[in-house]
């Protein structure tokens, strides 16, 4: 049996001018599933959140929202998603109980009904005895969280997410994604995009976007796979110094800061470790662990983004 699509997008493109800020994409969400769009800042996932959700329109391609089509019905489709953006569009004079009140209202909602549901919203972010406090003396995580509670509070069957945890630390951003994981399971279809990649580990699947382009989409265990090389885990002192060093060496294809160590992509890991062993040795640069690990999630995007630029050179 076919899964139903909730969001249909082919060879979407935006410009600006001369500069094409999304270049010819095409995706799909099915229904209920947590659909990641991870990429750097600037590459177009913003935008294209804004096509999708009907405040901007494509100069080509097109799309469809629960069934709705992007140019053509841009205010159904307003009126059968939740948006979340960056900003957390709040008003900070209002009391959290006070905010869902007014967007109660710009989605039609009234009466007990909207009292009702206000009330399950409060409860299910954790807010219900916070809701008479002003938002702007809420913290940062407590603010995201009524976002969503007003984002969803016309119950939406489609959610949008746009960097919804920028800046928010990272037990907020945990609790964060526990309520959309409880959302999912009510069925809602949730494209959140991001640039964290522990977080994009909690998606369903993903597409990856680099400078407008999509260069890779799957499920995270899938894009993994994708990295041709080994990866080696180095912890060294003086890790920028130790970088740098390890860039250089033959047969190392990328190299990056990664927690508190290195990964270091190799095509023959057994000749890197020696070489980054030997290297580092030469410049007193003290190794307290080297071993070679399974590719993460940002190892395959390091790689896919460093394909991507070696095709874009003539």
């Amino acid at each position: 049996m076919e899964r139903e699509k909730a969001i249909v997008v082919q060879n979407l493109s935006r410009l600006f001018g001369t500069f094409k800020a999304v270049d010819g994409i095409s995706f799909e969400v099915y229904k209920g599933e947590i659909f990641g769009f991870l990429g750097p800042n600037g590459a177009g996932k913003s935008t294209t959140i804004r096509m999708l959700n009907g405040l901007l329109l494509p100069t080509s391609g097109a799309g469809q929202v629960g069934g709705f089509d992007i140019v053509r019905e841009t205010e159904s489709i307003k009126q059968s998603i939740g948006y979340m953006s960056q900003r957390f569009s709040l008003y900070e004079d209002l009391t959290a109980e006070e905010n869902l009140m007014f967007y109660g209202g710009v989605y039609g909602l009234e009466g007990a009904h909207l009292k009702a549901r206000i009330d399950e919203l409060l409860g299910l972010v954790g807010l219900s005895d916070r809701k008479t406090e002003f938002t702007r003396n809420l913290a940062l995580g407590l603010r995201q969280r009524l976002a969503l509670a007003s984002a969803i509070l016309h119950d939406p069957p489609i959610l949008f997410l746009d960097e919804p945890t920028s800046g928010v630390d990272p037990i907020s951003r945990r609790n964060f994604w526990d309520l959309i994981y409880s959302l999912a399971e009510r069925g809602v279809t949730i494209l959140v995009t991001t640039h964290y990649m522990d977080e994009a580990e909690f998606c369903d699947r993903l597409v990856l976007i680099y400078q407008g382009k999509i260069i890779a989409q799957g499920p995270p265990r899938e894009l993994k796979l994708t990295v041709p090389e080994e990866i080696l885990a180095v912890y060294a002192d003086r890790l920028d110094e130790a970088l740098e060093v390890i860039k250089g060496l033959p047969g190392v294809a990328e190299a990056a800061v990664f927690g508190e160590g290195l990964h270091v992509a190799a095509g023959r890991a057994e000749e890197a470790e020696a070489a980054v062993r030997q290297a580092l040795a030469a410049r007193h640069i003290v190794v307290r662990r080297l071993e070679r690990v399974p590719p993460s999630l940002e190892d395959a995007f390091i790689s896919l983004i460093q394909r991507a630029e070696n095709n874009r050179q003539p």
